[in-house]
């Protein structure tokens, strides 16, 4: 049996998820391991959602907004890229694989794009395996102490 991925999706309302519906009426085939979660902006996407997302069983995450200066809210996918590098450090501290979290511009006329990115995505998730949440270094300690003074 082959492993198939749970990929969570935050698309933009604006462009990424219209992008995904332009995809579905056209008929572009992709995998169907993605689950997708329609925010207004990628900028709203809390680096909270991600966590919350592989802690409830994702094996990797997907961040889709409108294209650099294309913003609907003007400078919404600026803040979500700053919030996806803090989130890259963040989540290499707590053992967490590089692929398995990614952030891409997809606009509304791309839903070719956005099937290549999500079949991209799957097969680089499948050959990483499924996710299992390694402990961060304060948790492992915490952990221990517990284990001793019990």
């Amino acid at each position: 049996m082959t492993f198939e991925p749970k990929i969570v999706g935050f698309l933009c309302n604006w462009c990424s998820y219209t992008g995904a519906d332009l995809a579905g009426t056209a008929r572009i085939k992709y995998a169907p391991n993605i689950h997708v979660i329609r925010v207004m902006c990628s900028g709203r996407v809390d680096p909270t959602f991600v966590l919350k997302a592989l802690e409830s069983g994702a094996d990797g995450v997907l961040i889709a907004g409108c294209h650099p200066g294309d913003c609907h809210y003007q400078e919404g996918n600026y803040s979500a890229l700053r919030r996806y590098h803090l989130l890259k450090k963040m989540l290499s501290d707590f053992g967490v694989e590089e692929g398995r979290v990614r952030l891409e511009w997809i606009s509304a006329s791309e839903g070719d794009r956005f099937a290549q990115v999500v079949n991209d995505m799957t097969a680089q998730v499948r050959a990483l395996g499924p996710f299992h949440r390694q402990k961060a270094p304060a948790e492992q300690a915490t952990a221990e102490t517990a284990s001793k003074a019990s």
